[in-house]
């Protein structure tokens, strides 16, 4: 910590770090609560895009997980907000519990692609649909560009690989909002009152969670659950602060070292 001010604020990822579906990692909840009983401002920022805030509220509250609705920063919100600045009319390429969060937004006659994980719509017929409307000059937003997550049964592709498909064949560059970019981490930070020297990160995925924060001018703490594999912390560079066993090992080690 040297040459660091103050810790002031702590971001957490949600799914992989503090449960998996319906499951959550042993020991979150309370390592949770230890959290928020010292002098840190406490943040969850995801890129889940399959379900709306409300759904995943409501999901983590089922776990005893204390959590309200305005500490959650999601790849979805930051999504919405460029859709709304920049007055597209998006072809939604979402999973229908997601849709919620663009409740409002104008998609008739689409002129703009906004893509998330959709695994029920990644068929050919729309991702065609897709392809043709980028040909025609329709911007690509890829709500964030994941290769894969955990799920119960195993690994996933996430939307990462259908964005890229999209990028080759209309030889475009999609426009990145979520996690590993730079503005989202500080966008979550704004209205928290620090900056990026005074925030640490706790993920699952070395490069969207530990690496982007750490691009961004945080720390990062890469956890060994989730979507985690064996030598995870050796892709990125500089390395994470910590790589530990799951989170209520990232809270201790905060408790005791950064504060």
């Amino acid at each position: 910590m040297a040459g660091r001010r103050a810790l002031k604020a702590v971001l957490i990822d949600l799914s992989g770090t503090l449960h998996i579906e319906d499951t959550a990692v042993p020991g979150a909840q309370d390592a949770l609560n230890r959290l928020r009983q010292a002098s840190v401002a406490v943040k969850f920022v995801t890129n889940t895009t399959k379900e709306s805030k409300r759904n995943l509220l409501e999901r983590l509250q089922r776990l005893n997980f204390d959590v309200q609705e305005k500490e959650i920063f999601t790849s979805l919100s930051a999504a919405r907000s460029l859709v709304e600045q920049k007055h597209h009319r998006p072809l939604l390429l979402l999973e229908d519990s997601a849709l919620e969060d663009f409740m409002g937004i104008d998609t008739s006659e689409p002129n703009a692609v906004v893509i998330g994980l959709s695994p029920d719509h990644f068929n050919y017929q729309t991702l065609n649909q897709a392809f043709r409307m980028i040909l025609e000059g329709a911007p690509l937003i890829a709500i964030h560009k994941a290769r894969y997550y955990k799920r119960k049964d195993g690994l996933a592709l996430g939307p990462g690989p259908f964005v890229t498909g999209l990028e080759y064949a209309a030889d475009c560059k999609a426009t990145v909002v979520g996690k590993p970019e730079k503005s989202f981490f500080t966008q979550a930070l704004s209205d928290l009152g620090c900056s990026p020297t005074e925030a640490v990160m706790i993920g699952d995925d070395a490069r969207d969670d530990v690496g982007g924060a750490q691009n961004a001018g945080m720390l990062g703490i890469l956890v060994q659950t989730g979507k985690y594999r064996e030598g995870d912390e050796n892709k990125i560079n500089p390395p994470p602060h910590l790589t530990c066993d799951s989170f209520p090992e990232a809270v201790a080690h905060i408790l005791k070292n950064l504060l």
